[in-house]
């Protein structure tokens, strides 16, 4: 059996029709229509229906399309509570989305796909419980205990990038204080290393001669400062390391799980990222030494496993029925 998985980020939907192994064998891609919710609907629509229209016969009948939104979506996988940058609150979108397609449709949200594909195709699928943080812009996360997607009992669990770690500090997107989200994410890098552009020194020339030029630090330049080795670039790298641990630490107690994985854009400066997490989550882990440590890897489906996580969800959806 064949499904769609549909991704909706910021910048551009993507979809693609996946095989039982995970395989995308036809996708499209289509920038998002940021801020206008009629035309996301319209654009997933015609997406899904184009991909019927590509898959191949040769792989079996197309049983379900999954779409992956950002924000908390129900434990029913039908309606969008609230996602920050589409003004969806109590978005009907299954419903919607069945009312213009004869297909089975369920809804995600968007890092339980991701970390749902590393667990059945990619770094965690040999282990039974995982938990997966995806940094980008912000901190996504996705738990698998015992073969499971751990969902919670309204559908809003493993947000795990709002987990407060910082009592009374930087203020959140989501109106708390003290995030993972304002220490571990990508954004947080770049703050880190506009502080150690801010220090002067030898450690912060290179970022500040950047800022200087350009009038702004991006990624790219920091991530263009990180694999030349800059100093000061990796010391803001280990410090958003050094949180990211912290905030492992604290999770393995509750979920004692296998295998951490680390997604997103900048997880894929590898072992410059997790040698500083390791260390951190060796510091500040309860009762170290007594019981077995998970392992840490960097996820392997980059930019296909919302796609990927979404089909496979609902057609298993499907074959549960």
């Amino acid at each position: 059996m064949q499904a769609i998985g549909i991704d909706i980020g910021g910048t551009k939907i993507a979809g693609g029709v996946v095989t039982e192994l995970g395989d995308i064998v036809a996708e499209r891609r289509v920038p998002t229509p940021a801020g206008d919710s009629e035309s996301i609907v319209a654009a997933v629509v015609s997406m899904i229906r184009e991909l019927q229209d590509a898959a191949p016969a040769s792989g079996g009948e197309v049983v379900a399309a999954g779409v992956a939104a950002p924000g908390f979506i129900d434990a029913a996988q039908s309606t969008v509570y609230y996602t920050p940058n589409i003004p969806w609150r109590n978005e009907p979108l299954r419903a919607r989305l069945n009312d213009q397609l004869d297909l089975h449709i369920t809804i995600d949200n968007d890092a339980n796909a991701a970390g749902w594909a590393e667990f059945r195709f990619g770094a965690g699928r040999l282990v039974s419980d995982m938990t997966m943080l995806t940094i980008g812009t912000g901190v996504g996360g996705a738990i698998v205990t015992q073969d499971r997607l751990l969902r919670g009992g309204f559908g809003t669990g493993g947000e795990l990038g709002h987990m407060r770690i910082v009592p009374g500090g930087i203020l959140c997107g989501c109106g708390a204080r003290g995030c993972i989200e304002q220490y571990g994410s990508g954004r947080a890098l770049l703050r880190m290393a506009g502080e150690v552009a801010d220090r002067g020194g030898a450690a912060g020339k290179a970022l500040a001669d950047i800022r200087a030029k350009n009038g702004v630090l991006t990624g790219h330049d920091v991530a263009g400062l990180m694999s030349a080795g800059d100093a000061g670039a990796l010391e803001a790298l280990r410090e958003l390391g050094s949180w990211l641990g912290q905030a492992a630490a604290s999770l393995s107690v509750i979920l004692d799980p296998q295998l951490f994985v680390f997604g997103g854009g900048v997880a894929q400066s590898g072992e410059l990222l997790l040698g500083p997490i390791r260390e951190a989550y060796e510091a500040h882990l309860p009762a170290r030494g007594f019981h077995p440590e998970p392992d840490f890897v960097i996820a392997e489906l980059v930019n296909d496993a919302g796609v990927v996580g979404a089909a496979d969800l609902a057609r298993l959806h499907v074959a549960a029925l």
